[in-house]
């Protein structure tokens, strides 16, 4: 039975309103209106609960970004800084008179304090490294600070005199061991990010930093996996162990992140990190101390290999060491997590049914609470009751919003680009759902062309997400931005296909080893589906477009449904499996979705066999069914699927005398980032989609 689910009613209180007045004057959304939007970062509540800070940058080229304070009480913004080097990473002290932040003001990023009263602030680093972030202790004496350093280095003067001797080398070669070689969209170097431990001095300043990890061959999780004790006794971090090449010899197909503890001491010359999810094969992420110290929290996933397996809430109680799974049973995986202030519950979130919800955990009872279940949210902080996060959807972008810990009371605090999208009209969105493969029920969202006519019928841009194990969802996206879709006059349809995440990992697993099957036939359904549900939706007038495995989906489309579509956008699609898995970065990706190397192991396909995936759901292996004309478009530094796949579908294309095109990025990876070339890469996605539809 069909079931419409309408977001215009709540997103009423998230956006700017998307009907205006009949003498009004409505402007069409453009890529270059999102580049203009003021954007926010580093939100962060005051300890006292009374003061939020959060950084305001004006635009995505702008070199206007500065730190902004609101009194959460008459919610008077106040301007906090004004040098023209923006600040990062802020932090408060518990006093909440003052913030800590990173800045570039002096050529290198260090760590810098502002009275809150304040207009101008002092350096209290000066490292002769950058510092790339940092945490800081409750009693502000101890920091935790990420370096890139040379491992082996006992100073961070040897770094710097180990890059002199390199850059002053007559050659230029890269040599290695062992994987991984690249990542993203960088070649690795023998510079490693390491953690640190700084004590502030008398003066408050931060003259010497100790290595917890010289010896460590590769790069911990980040600075934003650290948490430091309430106390200052101890820090946890995740990372995966690289005390030794032996160690790290299997990174590059592994998901075995740990849970790091040390403990902290002044005057300490060597630590003892005790790695306390050794048992734990799989992925485990986030630990976070409560707020009195008695517990440490984390993500764990339970399937090794497996990135997108569940992460559940899991729970260290200090005094005793036991750790248990929280609220096991609930189908849903944890992104993000922080105590409340009370200790005694944990504030979540999650993906769940197109929205990216939070949710309370109560560990006693293993009871979870829905709290927020409208949009994208995240950025959590409390004090008392009181949740602060930020939030957006399709219709609106990112501001700060409150709610009580019972979910009433829902409050928007900021209005950050309403002089900036006054006169924007955005397109009416709804979530539907309907009857996928085997009969299950599979969600998606549709978008009306924001200047729509009743009567009229519209084209269809059909967008497919990638991941796959991932979900478009009701979010403002600033690199697949729906409502740009809308404003140039299509019907915007997204389905949710199995292996979608947010709907119970059964459904988001379903994917594996089934790339071509079950997500095709959602998509099939689905189009199928909301044309007659939809009847100004021009069911003989639709383009497909998607990235990543969106462009995989491209590629499969043009073999297995090649007569569906006036026309295809494929960016950064993968083409041909074998010669994917020989190239790409992070093998544990590959190795569990397709059934393990492409060559077959013992870890992999049954009796050491080569799994049929690569032959069964290869795009390349369907060539003679193409004769849809697609757009190929694709990064030269993307590592993640590698612009030869790109390649290999411009010339099968080219060769067979298909229509198409091939825009490459040379300063681009696996996404479009430059507010520039993402104007160019809508210009080209609208001029091809223009030149197959009938608007």
């Amino acid at each position: 039975m069909k079931k419409l689910l309408s977001f215009a009613a709540l997103s009423l209180m998230t956006a700017v309103t998307s009907v205006k007045a009949a003498d009004s004057v409505s402007e069409v959304f453009t890529v270059e209106k999102l580049n203009e939007l003021n954007q926010l970062h580093d939100v962060t509540l005051s300890p006292q609960g009374d003061v939020l800070v959060y950084g305001l940058k004006k635009g995505s080229s702008s070199k206007d970004n500065h730190l902004y304070k609101q009194n959460i009480k008459t919610g008077q913004i106040t301007q906090l800084t004004e040098h023209e080097k923006a600040e990062s990473n802020v932090v408060w002290a518990d006093d909440g008179k003052s913030l800590y932040f990173l800045s570039s003001r002096n050529g290198s990023s260090q760590i810098w304090q502002q009275d809150l009263q304040d207009q101008t602030a002092k350096q209290i680093s000066d490292f002769p490294v950058e510092v790339n972030g940092f945490k800081l202790s409750k009693n502000g004496q101890v920091f935790a600070l990420s370096f890139t350093v040379k491992p082996g280095c006992e100073t961070l003067t040897c770094t710097v005199e180990a890059k002199k001797a390199d850059e002053e080398k007559k050659y230029n070669i890269r040599a290695y061991d062992q994987l991984m070689v690249r990542h993203w969209d960088a070649w690795a170097t023998e510079y490693k990010e390491h953690l640190f431990i700084a004590h502030a001095d008398k003066n408050g300043q931060l003259k010497h930093a100790q290595d917890i990890m010289p010896n460590w061959v590769s790069d911990f999780a980040g600075i934003s996996q650290v948490s430091i004790h309430p106390d200052a006794t101890s820090l946890a971090f995740s990372a995966k162990d690289s005390s030794s090449k032996a160690a790290a010899k299997d990174h590059a197909w592994s998901t075995n992140f740990d849970i790091f503890e040390v403990s902290l001491a002044k005057g300490q010359t060597a630590f003892n990190l005790k790695n306390i999810t050794e048992k734990n094969n799989a992925w485990d992420s986030s630990p976070v101390y409560s707020p009195n110290g008695r517990y440490l929290a984390y993500k764990a996933m339970k399937i090794a290999g497996y990135e997108a397996d569940k992460f559940t809430l899991q729970l260290r109680d200090n005094r005793t060491g036991k750790i248990r799974a929280v609220a096991a049973d609930w189908d849903r995986s944890i992104s993000s997590l922080a105590f409340a202030p009370d200790n005694n519950s944990v504030y979540v979130v999650a993906q769940d049914v197109g929205q990216k919800s939070i949710f309370s955990i109560t560990p006693e009872f293993d009871e979870v609470r829905s709290i927020s279940n409208v949009g994208s949210n995240g950025d959590i902080s409390s004090h008392g009751n009181t949740i602060y996060f930020t939030r957006h959807t399709l219709n609106s972008p990112q501001d700060i919003f409150s709610i009580d810990n019972h979910g009433d009371d829902l409050t928007q605090l900021t209005h950050i680009n309403k002089d900036k999208l006054g006169d924007v009209k955005f397109a009416d969105y709804q979530q539907f759902n309907f009857k996928g493969w085997n009969d299950e029920t599979v969600h998606g969202y549709w978008l009306k062309p924001a200047n729509f006519e009743a009567g009229k019928k519209y084209p269809i841009a059909f967008l497919v997400h990638g991941g796959p194990q991932g979900s478009f969802g009701n979010m403002f996206h600033y690199r697949w931005n729906a409502q740009l879709w809308a404003a140039q006059g299509y019907g915007v349809v997204m389905v949710d296909f199995h292996g979608s995440t947010g709907y119970g990992q059964e459904f988001t697993h379903s994917i594996s080893r089934d790339w071509g099957g079950k997500p095709l036939e959602d998509l099939q359904k689905g189009l199928d589906f909301i044309v007659k549900e939809q009847p100004w939706l021009d069911g003989d007038n639709a383009c497909a477009l998607g990235a990543s495995y969106g462009g995989y989906m491209m590629n499969w489309i043009a073999g297995n449904w090649p007569t569906r579509f006036k026309c295809l956008i494929n960016h950064a699609g993968l083409y041909d499996m074998p010669s994917f898995y020989q190239s790409t970065e992070e093998l544990w990706f590959p190795e569990y979705d397709m059934g393990g190397p492409s060559w077959g192991k013992e870890n992999g396909s049954a009796k050491g066999k080569v799994s049929p995936d690569y032959t069964k759901f290869n795009p390349s292996a369907y060539v003679n069914n193409w004769q849809t004309p697609m757009l190929v478009i694709q990064g030269e530094l993307d590592y993640r699927v590698p612009y030869a796949q790109s390649l290999g579908a411009f010339t099968t294309l080219q060769r067979k005398g298909i229509d198409s095109r091939l825009v490459m990025f040379p300063d681009e990876d696996h996404h479009i980032r430059k507010p520039d070339n993402l104007v160019v890469w809508y210009d080209e996605v609208f001029k091809w989609l223009e030149k197959y539809t009938k608007k």
